[in-house]
């Protein structure tokens, strides 16, 4: 088994920390893994893109040219990365975002309005893991019980009044 994965997006909008979400998983499930950010230099409001790959065999590359799953949290990244995405591979996107449909037939799509439900649930800046639950919900990749184990390891001890409020935000999202 291997899953490539890219989260793609603007600074700020929580990229990277979803990257490092699922890619803590694997590292709690014991699989070979590779999380690797990218953003732009002018960081919030740039580009931002994480590859993460999951793993039973050792990782040869981490950078995610084709994605098996692709999550898109604006226009720009959408368009960039579309026709990237594997044939038979998943698409998510923040349709509050991005007001176009994925054009391609050959790939699984799941719009989630993510900014405006964080937005109704007072969630704000969680539209990334509305969308990280959703994913959760139509990959398998982990469960809401294994969120809330990753969730209580990874989260710094002076943000741990954050993690309601993220499993919050990722039960939306697997429930949408």
């Amino acid at each position: 088994m291997q899953k490539q994965i890219l989260i793609t997006g603007f600074g700020g909008q929580g990229i990277l920390f979803s990257g490092k979400f699922l890619a803590y998983d694997g590292l709690l499930k014991g699989k070979e893994l590779s999380w690797l950010p990218s953003y732009g230099p002018e960081m919030r409001g740039g580009t931002a893109n994480c590859s993460v790959i999951l793993s039973d065999e050792p990782v040869g590359s981490p950078i995610v040219l084709n994605p098996d799953i692709l999550i898109s949290m604006n226009v720009p990244s959408l368009d960039k990365y579309e026709n990237e995405t594997v044939v038979g591979g998943q698409i998510f996107y923040d349709s509050s975002l991005i007001d176009r449909e994925v054009t391609r037939k050959d790939v699984e799509v799941y719009p989630i309005p993510a900014t405006q439900m964080a937005s109704d649930e007072n969630l704000p800046g969680l539209a990334n893991m509305i969308l990280i639950g959703h994913v959760m919900a139509k990959t398998g990749l982990l469960s809401l019980e294994d969120a809330d184990v990753v969730l209580a390891k990874m989260v710094p001890a002076k943000k741990a009044h954050l993690i309601d409020s993220n499993k919050k935000a990722l039960e939306l999202g697997f429930n949408y």
